[in-house]
């Protein structure tokens, strides 16, 4: 048993001594001393139980090379190293845009408010790059593809649309 339970156990005994004492003794004298005695003591010895209870150390305390353990500990493995193929890129022919054609806008998609990291990770490779992409894209398909609702799809297209026609 750790040695801060056995304290807290000889407090609460201590505390409930105190309380017995003060119903049973009848002198007004003998109750004050000893119930400010054992409720004294209780307390010193709940506060010695807390000083000797174990310390959690951070994660991120690390130790200097001089108070490095001189034991071999056994480490774990690296995790093991998982090699992706890149998606296949599929070429397209791009158009030359004409001098009223506005230049297509290469904003990050993450500008749209629901799409971060992962999600932007996604749409590249479904081949809506930026922007201007998704502004084109239809809510449905989007949805079907990406498992998410249709509604979502079409609010993300929505706000693609109109940074589209405040770039331009």
């Amino acid at each position: 048993m750790r040695s801060d339970y056995m304290l807290y156990s000889v407090a609460i005994i201590l505390f409930v001594i105190t309380g017995i004492l003060y119903f049973i003794l009848t002198a007004e004298n003998e109750r004050v001393v000893s119930v400010v005695a054992t409720m004294t003591f209780g307390i010193l010895v709940a506060g010695l139980g807390y000083m000797l209870r174990p310390r959690t150390r951070p994660a991120a305390a690390t130790t200097a090379p001089s108070e490095a353990p001189t034991t071999s500990i056994a480490t774990t493995p690296p995790p093991p190293v998982i090699e992706l193929e890149p998606a296949p890129v599929e070429h397209v022919k791009e158009k030359t845009p004409a001098s009223t054609e506005f230049v297509p806008l290469k904003l990050r998609l993450t500008k749209i408010k629901g799409i971060g990291e992962m999600r932007s990770t996604q749409l590249k490779s479904l081949g809506i790059g930026n922007v201007k992409d998704l502004a084109q894209a239809s809510a449905k398909d989007l949805a079907g593809k990406l498992d998410v609702s249709p509604k979502t799809t079409a609010r993300w297209i929505a706000d693609a649309k109109a940074i589209v026609e405040k770039k331009s």
